[in-house]
């Protein structure tokens, strides 16, 4: 039991998970491996989700839902998917990769009492509790699809009585959880016909991560559907993707250079690390804001930091890793539902965690790396909507990290001005 807990807690230290969202507004005129500029900007984005040929009570969910048109990503991965074909996808934050593969999943599945017929893995609770909320959104009117998620933090007799009880046909978990509950027999994995990696490649870097989804993996059919989605995917883990896939299909939208997210403004502020308190209260008064996510680089930090801002009379919030689950979700869904206007968090809200409400993200401490940058400021701007991400740079290394994204995506981030036009972050 001890060697579950530690298990547990080195998986919240891996804390992440991709992305998603799917509001076909303005989508984004990127090229697919090429083929996207020759077909032009408009024939892509001009089919509908009709043209998929879906389950009529599919289709019905993703009118509900207000979405017209397919993304970029939805369009070259579905039709593959819906097949049964294997398929690594990387596209930046945004973009609709969840859809893909909660659309194609529930087009294919035949629910069978008893059985789990899919299995997705992703790295953080709250990403996994998201991922359920969507395949419940999009499953409203296929009432006998069942979906459940497991992770730690949980009692794991709640969840081995809740399959025994009542099994679900689709499984959303984290790794720690998902091989106690396999190893333990309570979770029967033989009939999986569709396994998904969320954040693949943070999945697989890990060593001791990887050897606890290729255990799951070796638990499940040999001949199923298997499907990754990431955001950043190096050409180095491309490889160990396929060894897990026969034949996928490979779909890279937009190269990594131009991995920034359109409508998003960029800009960072040097300063003393004794002077970001000052700065920060001066922009969350100077700023027009929806939701902000401030991120900082401990637990320690983000209980501090919100501290001071809540003493400030700023309706704030954190989450970080040192709270319990319950407490943590709670918070998240507040934050989600609007009810306090900003967040301070560390990574474990970097990765996919998605709340359409956010137009700017703060780095009040530099990211440690290139990757970490993207994810982050990717909760702005999101799905083609405008946003604006401040870095605070306050030693040499945060100078280092901000030339290394400027140079790996292309993209020059100036030094915020004394005025900034609102309009270029607000929504109109």
């Amino acid at each position: 039991m001890a060697e579950l807990r530690e298990k547990e807690d080195y998986e919240e230290e891996l804390l992440d998970y991709n992305d998603e969202e799917d509001k076909a507004q303005d989508a984004i005129n990127n090229k697919v491996n090429g083929e996207a500029g020759k077909k032009g900007y408009v024939g892509i984005h001009s089919s509908g989700f009709r043209d998929f040929l879906l389950k009529p009570e599919l289709l019905r969910a993703i009118v509900d839902s207000g979405f017209e048109h397919p993304s970029e990503v939805q369009h070259e991965c579905i039709p593959q998917a819906i097949l049964g074909m294997d398929v690594i996808c990387q596209a930046k934050s945004g973009m609709g990769k969840t859809a893909v593969f909660v659309l194609s999943t529930m087009q294919q599945i035949e629910p069978v009492t008893g059985q789990v017929a899919a299995l997705v893995l992703c790295h953080t609770r709250e990403l996994a509790y998201q991922i359920c909320n969507e395949f419940e959104r999009f499953s409203t009117y296929l009432r006998d699809i069942k979906v459940a998620v497991f992770y730690g933090g949980v009692n794991i007799k709640v969840h081995k009585d809740m399959l025994k009880n009542e099994c679900p046909h689709i499984v959303v978990g984290t790794p720690g959880r998902i091989l106690a509950l396999a190893r333990d027999k309570d979770l029967s994995l033989k009939n999986v016909r569709h396994f998904i990696l969320d954040e693949c490649d943070k999945m697989l870097e890990s060593l001791d991560m990887r050897r606890d989804v290729q255990e799951i993996f070796k638990l499940t059919p040999h001949d199923k559907q298997v499907m990754m989605f990431s955001a950043t995917l190096s050409k180095e883990i491309r490889p160990v993707c396929k060894k897990f896939m026969q034949d996928p299909m490979e779909i890279y939208v937009d190269d990594e250079a131009k991995l920034t997210l359109h409508g998003l403004v960029q800009h960072y502020i040097k300063l003393g690390e004794l002077e970001k308190n000052r700065k920060l209260n001066d922009l969350l008064d100077a700023l027009d804001f929806n939701q902000v996510v401030i991120f900082v680089k401990s637990v320690s930090r983000a209980s501090e930091l919100n501290k001071l801002l809540v003493e400030c009379n700023f309706p704030s919030i954190c989450i970080h890793s040192g709270m319990s689950q319950e407490d943590r979700l709670t918070r998240y869904k507040g934050f989600k539902e609007g009810h306090k206007r900003i967040l301070v968090a560390t990574d474990l809200v970097g990765r996919g965690i998605d709340i359409e409400r956010v137009n700017i993200v703060i780095n009040y401490d530099m990211p440690d790396s290139a990757d970490t940058y993207l994810h982050r400021v990717g909760r702005a701007g999101r799905f083609g909507t405008k946003g604006l991400a401040i870095t605070f740079v306050s030693s040499a290394s945060d100078s280092d990290v901000l030339n290394q994204v400027q140079e790996r995506f292309e993209v020059d981030i100036k030094e915020l001005p004394e005025q900034i036009d609102t309009s270029t972050y607000m929504p109109s």
